[in-house]
């Protein structure tokens, strides 16, 4: 049974609870393990794995479980899997509920045309009646809550949303997180809140917003037009790893973040630096922590000169000589 939310209660899902109800959305290299547990440290509702294909994690292929790490036995997790094949979809959903993981989260909202283009993500709302086949596939395959995250629709012809989220909340889903924006609009254009008061008017298991929520005010506001338990920041989260748990103090009480600055602002990156490292390997590692490395500095008064530095080191001694003075200002109001 899901438990309807108030606005200032957790969400449970069976006997998961998630509070505050502020969570962080999967984004494809970018909330892998090391972010995951930096923004956790923070405080935060849940988090949400990249998403992980279900037939390649089920076979094994090179590299798949490993570039993942998907955190099967991390509290406050769910583990996304992705796919077009009801068999492998619910093969991987037994894998992780085997491996401990709390929840599992259906992917019906990647964009990206190498997903697409095989018939997963975001094109399954084009086809509602197969999507539906592989949600009750990994619904009746695991006993751990499962979760949906998906757009409005195909385009501005298709929104179908409400209406596949009735059909998933019937086959068992516990909780749907709407993005605000269709397929076709990738990332363009702004969130579109409203519309998703469509889809919380269609269910009663808890909705979570998603798309354009970067702070406490838009956090607010997209509550507010959309009606919605709980948000889902992706982007925002960005270089400020503290600012899901900024949200769910303005909005929920919940205790709020010392955000780091200074030395405190350092020690963090260079932390996350070297578990970004360990995480990957010193050659892939250096490389994936370059994008984090840039965020980080757009909040401060780093040198041109000294930015460009850090971002082609090829040494990480060397990245970490150069850090505390690239930080070494106050964080951006």
């Amino acid at each position: 049974m899901t438990v309807p939310l108030a606005k200032s209660e957790s969400l449970i899902l069976d006997d998961v609870g998630l509070a505050p109800p502020v969570a962080l959305a999967p984004l494809a290299g970018i909330t892998d393990l090391p972010f995951r547990q930096l923004v956790a440290s923070f405080g935060v509702g849940w988090v949400v794995s990249e998403m992980v294909a279900s037939q390649e994690m089920v076979q094994a292929k090179p590299g798949v479980r490993e570039r993942a790490e998907l955190g099967f036995d991390q509290a406050g997790t769910a583990v996304q899997i992705a796919g077009r094949d009801a068999h492998w979809m619910a093969e991987a959903a037994r894998m992780i509920e085997a491996n401990g993981a709390a929840m599992i989260d259906i992917n019906m909202g990647c964009p990206a045309k190498k997903v697409t283009n095989g018939y997963s993500g975001s094109a399954l709302l084009r086809t509602p009646d197969h999507a539906l086949s592989l949600i009750e596939a990994v619904v009746g395959a695991v006993n751990v809550p499962v979760t949906l995250k998906t757009r409005l629709g195909w385009d501005d012809d298709s929104l179908n949303a409400a209406d596949v989220a009735r059909r998933a909340e019937n086959a068992g889903i516990k909780l749907v997180t709407i993005h605000g924006r269709t397929r076709c609009q990738f990332y363009k254009g702004s969130a579109d809140w409203a519309a998703i008061n469509k889809i919380k008017e269609a269910v009663s298991i808890p909705v979570i917003a998603n798309g354009d929520i970067v702070d406490a005010a838009s956090a607010r506001k997209a509550l507010a037009l959309s009606g919605a338990d709980g948000v889902m920041i992706g982007r925002g989260a960005q270089g400020r790893p503290w600012v899901l748990a900024q949200v769910a103090a303005n909005l929920h009480g919940s205790p709020a973040p010392k955000i780091p600055q200074g030395r405190a602002l350092i020690d963090m990156v260079c932390t996350h630096y070297e578990a970004m490292l360990s995480f990957y390997g010193t050659e892939l590692g250096r490389k994936v922590a370059r994008k984090h490395l840039g965020w980080y500095m757009d909040d401060v008064s780093t040198a041109p000169a000294l930015r460009k530095a850090i971002l082609t080191h090829v040494d990480p001694a060397d990245v970490l000589r150069d850090l505390p003075e690239a930080l070494d200002m106050q964080v951006a109001a």
